[in-house]
């Protein structure tokens, strides 16, 4: 079957519902949902029953980047920064110089043990699957509800949040070397400091412009807020791109730094973005497995296995220990960290790239990456819960924290009601709901005015004598609701 406009949406949309419902049962078998989709998608393509011819890399390469920026925003903007502050360095450590160790070592070992690879193209292959997948990460410790000790879950969705744009320099950076055999190694320095320093510094720019625009602009839907930072979203990426920075880090730095600030109606965006990278994450997979021919994945399952059991056995451990050795660690936690070195969608876009690029071994690198994706999730991907247990490093049922997505969404009782008069002098008149700082656990769930009840946004402006009806925990809670309410400038959440 050929994709036409006129079937492309019954396709879609077929493929998409039979993955969800898939999807719903997948778990029971202890089976990963991405790799379902990646399966359906197989089953779909030209070597499967389903007969579709897809064999577009750059298609799907777009496709790919466009998902990848629902999925880091929407990772970045359920992270909650007080979580992540106190792993902040280990972090960061393993996104960078753990990323560079597994690369290179993994490079060393395929040029070793292959005689068809030079070292620059066994170089490019190892920076390719150097990361950690943002998407399988992120979605099997949610869908699993795996809780985990000692911050260990906050360093891990840190890491396989940042880790993307090391992955993606060290691959730009190798593909040239392969391309143009007369620059030297030294060569890649300046794009990798430019590429990192430009995305950094753009990130948190576009973050704090992206808070002020959503903040300050008055539409008249709340549907619309979403798409304002969708559009926000992809004007990070692709400034940052223009000027040379590192896109996916801007997006990433941007999300993180809004998802710790108050906007309007930040709870509608929230959920919107949940379900978007759910829906990202599932075309990604669906458009990564029809492309692949797996009649031309099977000549390299021998010496995919071989790769792969060395990247999990050797490659990502040796990174984990020495980019961590500065730092005081259980060798458990090390362990644990090491073994959640889960490869998925993202090395499998990367490998698009050499594609493109036309090299000779381009292919080769495609199919041997694309295998390691499927042996990692399915070795790893299945076994987080079981090897968390051994290594005695999951939490116990009932201890399990939520996700700061997971505390938006749930309708939380509270022990109390309480109104306060806005007397005209209060320090509240005239200000927006997203102004004033309000504590979390607190809200505003009625405003009663004229006569009348209004329900209260982020953007709902505070009237003098306003009866404000307030939900929250506990006494101290309306303290310090009457401190937002009463005394400027004062954030009583930090």
């Amino acid at each position: 079957m050929n994709l036409t406009i006129e079937n492309i949406l019954l396709v879609g949309s077929l493929l998409l519902f039979i993955s969800i419902i898939a999807g719903k049962t997948s778990y029971r078998f202890g089976v990963p949902t991405l790799l379902l989709f990646l399966t359906i998608g197989m089953l779909a393509g030209s070597d499967g029953i389903g007969g579709i011819q897809f064999d577009d890399p750059k298609i799907a390469q777009f496709i790919g980047v466009v998902s990848l920026n629902f999925i880091l925003f929407s990772g970045g903007f359920d992270t909650n920064w007080k979580s992540v502050k106190p792993v902040l360095r280990e972090g960061l450590a393993l996104s960078t110089i753990g990323v560079i160790l597994t690369a290179v070592s993994l490079g060393t070992f395929i040029w070793l043990i292959t005689d068809d690879f030079t070292l620059y193209e066994s170089m490019l292959l190892g920076s390719i699957v150097s990361s950690t997948d943002v998407a399988a990460v992120f979605s099997i410790l949610r869908a699993k509800n795996l809780g985990l000790k000692s911050n260990l879950r906050p360093t891990l969705e840190l890491e396989s949040g940042s880790n993307d744009p090391m992955a993606y320099v060290l691959t730009i950076a190798f593909l040239s070397l392969v391309i143009n055999q007369d620059q030297g190694f030294l060569s890649i320095f300046p794009l990798f400091f430019q590429q990192m320093i430009l995305g950094g510094v753009a990130g948190f720019g576009f973050g704090k412009l992206s808070k002020h625009i959503i903040n300050k602009i008055k539409l008249d839907f709340e549907g619309l807020y979403p798409v304002l930072v969708i559009a926000l979203m992809f004007l990070t990426f692709s400034a940052t791109d223009f000027i040379g920075g590192n896109g996916f880090l801007a997006i990433y730095i941007c999300a993180v730094y809004l998802g710790n600030q108050e906007l309007i109606h930040k709870n509608t965006i929230f959920k919107v973005f949940d379900g978007l990278a759910w829906l990202m994450q599932i075309v990604l997979f669906l458009t990564l497995g029809l492309l692949v021919f797996p009649s031309q994945v099977l000549p390299y399952i021998g010496i995919g296995l071989l790769i792969s059991l060395f990247l999990i056995v050797v490659a990502r451990p040796v990174g984990v220990f020495l980019s961590l050795l500065p730092f005081r660690m259980e060798m458990r936690r090390r362990f644990y960290i090491s073994w959640v070195g889960l490869r998925g969608a993202v090395p499998i876009v990367f490998a698009t790239y050499p594609l493109l690029a036309g090299i000779e071994k381009a292919n080769i690198i495609f199919n041997i990456v694309f295998f390691i994706s499927v042996t990692s999730v399915l070795i790893q991907g299945t076994s987080l819960a079981l090897v968390a247990k051994w290594l005695k490093v999951a939490l116990p049922e009932k201890a399990k924290p939520l996700s700061e997505t997971e505390k938006n969404s749930l309708e939380l009782p509270k022990s109390s009601l309480q109104e306060i008069i806005i007397s005209p002098d209060c320090y509240a008149v005239d200000k927006r709901i997203v102004d004033l700082n309000f504590p979390k656990s607190a809200f505003i769930v009625m405003i009663k005015r004229d006569g009348e009840f209004i329900r209260p946004g982020g953007s709902t402006e505070i009237k003098a004598n306003d009866v404000l009806v307030i939900l929250a925990d506990n006494q101290e809670e309306f303290g310090m609701v009457n401190v937002c309410l009463y005394r400027p400038g004062k954030n009583l959440d930090n």
